[in-house]
């Protein structure tokens, strides 16, 4: 199911908690590899034309690191 709906993830702002990935029912949201500045592994969208907008991720953040974007 192809949406016009993206998660943008601040990837400075993410600490790697994982909070967000259990919430996603689409299981959208993974951790990676990757560090951020702070050395935090960070996550990303592993199929973000899937996005439902359903907000759980971005309520689940305690560092307020996600939003959902609808893309025109």
């Amino acid at each position: 199911m192809k949406t016009n709906l993206r998660v943008s993830i601040d990837r400075e702002r993410c600490k790697g908690c994982e909070l967000c990935i259990p919430v996603c029912p689409r299981h959208l949201l993974i951790m990676t590899a990757a560090l951020n500045r702070k050395g935090y592994h960070v996550s990303e969208t592993a199929r973000t034309e899937e996005c439902l907008g359903c907000l759980k991720c971005a309520r689940m953040c305690p560092e307020a690191a996600i939003e959902i974007l609808n893309i025109p």
